[in-house]
Formats: C-alpha cells, sequence, structure tokens
C-alpha cells in the first residue's frame, strides 16, 4: 500500500456497521479479550499481592510480581510481529495464551514466592505475545479506514480494565481467595486459545523460513531490563547510570534494527524524517512523558491527602477514562482531523504534567483531576491516528512487524518513563521512605522533568500530523 493509497483509504473512515460486517465481529471480541487478559492482569494482582506476601512470605520481592511480569511483556511484545510472521497469527496466538494460562496455574499452584514469579515470569512473557499478537490482528485484519474506530474501541477496554482491575482484585483478596484469580484469569486465557484456532484465518503468515531479530531482541531485553533494575538500584547515582545504559541499549537496537537482515521493525524507523521513524519517535517519547502520573500519583496522593489506596487509584484511573472517552468522541473524524489531531496530543500532555506539578504537592483534588483528563485526552485524540497513518504508509509484508512495533514501542516507552520517573523521585527523597516533604518535592519534579521530553514528542507528532495533512 503507497502512501498515496493511504490516503484515499482513510479518507473517510469506516462506520460501526462496515466494521463488524463480513465475520469481523467475533474477531474484534477476541482482540479484545486478548488485551483485557494483558490490561487487566496487573492491575488485579497488584490489588491481592498482601494476600500473597500473607500466605507465601518474600515480602521484600514483591515488587517484581509486576516488575518481572512487565519486563517479560516488553522481550515478548517485542517479537510479536516476526513470531506472526514466522508461525502464523493463528498459531501464534494460541500458543502465547496457553503459555499465559500454565502460567497463571503456577501462580494459584505456588506453594511459595519462588514458584509465584515463576509463574509471573511465564504470565508475562504469554501475555505480551498475547497484547502484541493482537496488535498485529488489527494491523492485519482490518483496513486502515477502520483503524480509528477499531484503536479506540480497544483503547475502551483498557479504560475498562483500569476501572475494574482493583475491584476484581479486592473481590477475591476480601473473600481469602486470592489464588482463585489465577484460575479466573486462566480459565480466560483458555478461551482466547481457543477461540484463536476457530475466529483467526489460517492463512495469515506462518512463513517458517521467516527469521528471528535475535540480536535487536536481546538489546531491547538488556535495555529494559537495565531500567527496570533502576528503580531498584539502591541510590540515585546507580537509578541515573542504569536508565542511561537501557536507553542507549535500546538506541543501539534501533540502529542495529536499520542495517540488519531480518528486522524488528519497519524500513525508516530509525530515520524521524520517516511517517514511521517519526511515528515511533512521537509514541515512544509522549508514552514516556506520562508515565510519572501513574507510577507515583497514587503513592503522593496518599501520602500527602490521606486518601485510601482504592480511592488513590480511581483517581489516577480518571486518565484511562479520559483517553477511552475522548477516544471514541474524535474515532469517526475523516480528513483534515487526523492530522490535526495527531498535532494537538502533544500540547495537551504538556497541560497535563503542569497541571500535575501544581496539583499533586498542594494536594488539591480538582487540580489533579484536571491533569487526569489533559494526559488522558492527549492520547485518546491522537494515538489512533498516529496507528492508522504508521500502519497506513507500510506495504504488506512490513504491516505485521509495523504493527507489533506499535506494542514495542509503547512498552519500552512505558518502562524508560518509569524509570526516569523513580531516577527523579528518588533524588526527591522517595529512596529514603514516602515522607511528606519527599512526597511534595517529587509532585513537582518527576511532572517538569518530563516537560522536554514531551515537547520533543510533540515535534516528532508534529512532523507526522504534517505527513498525514499533506
Amino acid at each position: 500500500m503507497t502512501a498515496t493509497d493511504s490516503k484515499a483509504a482513510s479518507a473517510t473512515n469506516a462506520t460501526w456497521r462496515e466494521i463488524m460486517a463480513e465475520g469481523r465481529t467475533p474477531r474484534l471480541v477476541l482482540i479484545w479479550l486478548a488485551v483485557w487478559l494483558f490490561a487487566a492482569d496487573s492491575l488485579v494482582t497488584a490489588t491481592i499481592m498482601p494476600s500473597v506476601g500473607h500466605a507465601l512470605g518474600g515480602v521484600e520481592f514483591f515488587s517484581w510480581a509486576t516488575a518481572g511480569y512487565l519486563l517479560a511483556s516488553v522481550f515478548a511484545g517485542s517479537s510479536a510481529g516476526l513470531l506472526a510472521k514466522r508461525f502464523g497469527l493463528r498459531q501464534a496466538t494460541a500458543w502465547s495464551a496457553a503459555l499465559y494460562a500454565v502460567g497463571c496455574a503456577i501462580g494459584a499452584l505456588a506453594p511459595n514466592m519462588t514458584v509465584f514469579l515463576i509463574g509471573r515470569l511465564l504470565q508475562g512473557l504469554g501475555g505480551g505475545w498475547v497484547s502484541g499478537f493482537a496488535s498485529v490482528a488489527i494491523g492485519l485484519l482490518f483496513a486502515n479506514r477502520m483503524l480509528p474506530r477499531v484503536y479506540a474501541a480497544t483503547a475502551a477496554i483498557w479504560g475498562i480494565a483500569t476501572l475494574l482491575g482493583p475491584l476484581v482484585g479486592g473481590v477475591f483478596a476480601d473473600a481469602g481467595a486470592w489464588r482463585f484469580a489465577f484460575w479466573f484469569f486462566a480459565v480466560q486465557a483458555v478461551g482466547v486459545a481457543l477461540a484463536s484456532l476457530w475466529l483467526l484465518p489460517r492463512g495469515e503468515g506462518g512463513d517458517g523460513k521467516a527469521g528471528i531479530a535475535w540480536l535487536q531482541l536481546a538489546l531491547t531485553a538488556a535495555g529494559v531490563s537495565a531500567m527496570g533494575a533502576a528503580d531498584i538500584a539502591g541510590s540515585v547515582a546507580g537509578s541515573v547510570a542504569l536508565s542511561i545504559v537501557g536507553l542507549g541499549l535500546l538506541a543501539l537496537m534501533v540502529a542495529v534494527d536499520a542495517k540488519a537482515g531480518v528486522r524488528l521493525l519497519p524500513k525508516g524507523s530509525n530515520d524521524p524524517r520517516t511517517v514511521v521513524g517519526s511515528g515511533y519517535a512521537a509514541m515512544f517519547l509522549l508514552t514516556a512523558a506520562s508515565m510519572a502520573f501513574s507510577v507515583y500519583g497514587a503513592a503522593i496522593l496518599q501520602t500527602l491527602a490521606g486518601y485510601s489506596a482504592l480511592f488513590a487509584g480511581y483517581v489516577i484511573a480518571v486518565e484511562a477514562l479520559a483517553w477511552t472517552l475522548t477516544a471514541l468522541m474524535v474515532s469517526h473524524l475523516s480528513a483534515p482531523w487526523p492530522g490535526r489531531l495527531i498535532r494537538i496530543g502533544g500540547p495537551f500532555l504538556v497541560a497535563g504534567l503542569l497541571l500535575s506539578a501544581i496539583g499533586f504537592p498542594i494536594p488539591s483534588l480538582a487540580w489533579v483531576l484536571a491533569a487526569a483528563v489533559a494526559t488522558g485526552a492527549a492520547f485518546g485524540l491522537s494515538w489512533s491516528f498516529m496507528s492508522q497513518r504508521i500502519l497506513g504508509c507500510l506495504p504488506d509484508d512490513e504491516r505485521a512487524i509495523g504493527a507489533g512495533g506499535i506494542t514495542t514501542v509503547r512498552l519500552t516507552g512505558s518502562a524508560a518513563g518509569a524509570a526516569g520517573a523513580a531516577a527523579v523521585a528518588n533524588l526527591c527523597g522517595f529512596a529514603h521512605g514516602f515522607s511528606a516533604e519527599a512526597a511534595r518535592s517529587a509532585g513537582v519534579w518527576i511532572f517538569l522533568a518530563f516537560v522536554p521530553v514531551a515537547a520533543l514528542g510533540w515535534l516528532a507528532a508534529w512532523r507526522l500530523g504534517r505527513d498525514e495533512a499533506a
């Protein structure tokens, strides 16, 4: 598909009637369930972890129940496009869902924390692949003019998971049945595996001779692991050093990938002057800049305002709700609006960061909610159209890795942003405990420090929006 074809195809976006026609409805439901599994998992697990620790011990490893899952999911998500090409979307999705179910079963049966963390690692691999293959499925099974509505509906699943995840976890925790939470997800994963074999077309992908970008995957895993370790480095210097090393390894991966025979990302991903390069850069930078809100927002509110964990969590969840609602509101818009909306996402995020720096230190619920709405709207307005623009410029043989690349960029941006926020928070005193003084300082600087990052993301998005409008 050429750029001209892409513009013509996306001149008028598809209606829901068109999207749901020709047997696509059950496939879309399958994609939504796959996204739900990945999105809700960490939220449910975070809620039940006190019960897990009471039963299994190993409190010092609490953070790795989530960190290990996310690190494994980044590696898996990075390889989703290549594996879909090699094994076929149908088989790859079914086996990854089965692996996720196995991880859930190990967690449910775990006699100690070590076994439990092994289960979480397998869940991360399976869940990362399931999420990545869902993104690939969207790129392969839906025409470009359908993508804004499909991505908006997928964002709604993330919003639902953010709202319901803590509630589901709380129900199991309060009932003293945390192990059943893992069986609950295991059953759903088995359903995804079986439905994949039934619903996904046999002919999508399946080139047994397709190579695997092992070097790029190794560099990605090493880079994300270094950034993940920054949060537990034990010193500010160590956090900063590991964050820099992690970013350097990711930059090296992109450089190596551009010259490799087997690529992890589409051609032009390393060049910000191209559609793909500017799109991926915008996604990475904007995602990284937004992570301080979700990583530290609840902790600051609990420390300074005395909110309960559940209430603070739902305040932060307003960001996901704003993303969902704005994405659904604009998904029907066609040219010239996509280019315009891509360009205004950055300013909304900058506004969200500035509102956060004002609202959290006070703390003011009204200012924090305004920051949540602005931050969520930044992505709701632009993300679907950025994804559409990237996939629309790719030839058919690169569409799978292009869609997988969107997952890779989102996950690595999340890891980079979380690591950067941790380094700044440690500089503000969080390394020595969540004191009011440290929370007040962090409530300013973890947001202001990312304003330049958001500005760079805005510049990349401006380039992408100009290409769209041209």
